[in-house]
C-alpha cells in the first residue's frame, strides 16, 4: 500500500530552524521568543522507507542512555524496526526523517489504527538526538505531523510518554496538546522500572465543532 500519495507529494522538503531560540539549560525551559535577528538553519525532511533500517538502528543506538529510558519500544532492536517498516509499507505509519547536513538528527511518526472505532485517531512519536534538543527540531517535526493529520482527515492526534519526561510534556503543551489521562505504573522502561504513562491529545476539529454523538 505504502504512503498516502497526498502526503508523498509534500516530501522531501526543507524547514528552517531559528537558532536564536536556542538556550542552555533543561529543554523544558526553552523560550519561544527570539532575542535578536533570526539565525535560520535549513533542515531536510523526507519520508522514511525500507532502505533506512541501518540508519535508524545507528541513530537509536547512538541516543543518550537517559533518552533511551524514555523509549516506549526498543528501536535499537532490528525486529522492532522491521515492524516499523511494515507499518509504513501497509500505510498505517508515516515517518519523517530530519537530516541536517545529510545526517539523521531526529524523526517523527504518525501511526493510525485501521480499526473502525479508532481510525480517525492518530498517535505521534518523536525523538531527536541530544545535540538537537532545545533547538526547535522536535517542535517543527510535531507541527509537520499535525499537518499530516489534517491531510488524513483525523479527528485527534495523541501522544504517550512517561509522566516524568518533562521536556516532552512541555513541548507538546507549547503546541496546544492537552492532558487526557495519567495512568499510574502503566509502562515498564528499558530498566524494567514501572512508570506512570501520560496521555496527551490535540483536537484537529475546528473550534466550536460539536463532539460526535455516541451510538
Amino acid at each position: 500500500m505504502g504512503t498516502n500519495l497526498e502526503i508523498s507529494r509534500h516530501y522531501p522538503k526543507k524547514i528552517e530552524l531559528d537558532e536564536t531560540l536556542v538556550q542552555t539549560g533543561p529543554q523544558f525551559l526553552r523560550l519561544k521568543t527570539a532575542t535578536g535577528a533570526p539565525q535560520l538553519r535549513q533542515v531536510s525532511l523526507r519520508l522514511m522507507g525500507a532502505g533506512d533500517k541501518a540508519k535508524m538502528l545507528e541513530f537509536a543506538r547512538g541516543l543518550h542512555e537517559e533518552d533511551q529510558l524514555f523509549l516506549r519500544s526498543d528501536i535499537t532492536d532490528p525486529a522492532t524496526v522491521d515492524d516499523w517498516l511494515r507499518g509504513i509499507e501497509q500505510g498505517t505509519t508515516v515517518t519523517l526523517l530530519a537530516e541536517p547536513e545529510g545526517r539523521l538528527a531526529g524523526y517523527a511518526s504518525l501511526h493510525v489504527n485501521p480499526l473502525r472505532w479508532t481510525r480517525k485517531v492518530g498517535e505521534i512519536s518523536i525523538n531527536t538526538a541530544r545535540e538537537w534538543q532545545s533547538r526547535g527540531l522536535g517542535e517543527n517535526l510535531c507541527a509537520e505531523i499535525v499537518e499530516l493529520g489534517r491531510t488524513l482527515e483525523l479527528r485527534k492526534i495523541t501522544a504517550q510518554m512517561v509522566a516524568d519526561h518533562k521536556s516532552a510534556r512541555a513541548m507538546f503543551e507549547r503546541l496546544s496538546f492537552h492532558i487526557e489521562a495519567l495512568l499510574p505504573d502503566w509502562v515498564e522502561d528499558r530498566e524494567r522500572q514501572c512508570r506512570d504513562l501520560l496521555l496527551m491529545a490535540y483536537d484537529l476539529r475546528p473550534k466550536g465543532h460539536p463532539r460526535e454523538l455516541k451510538h
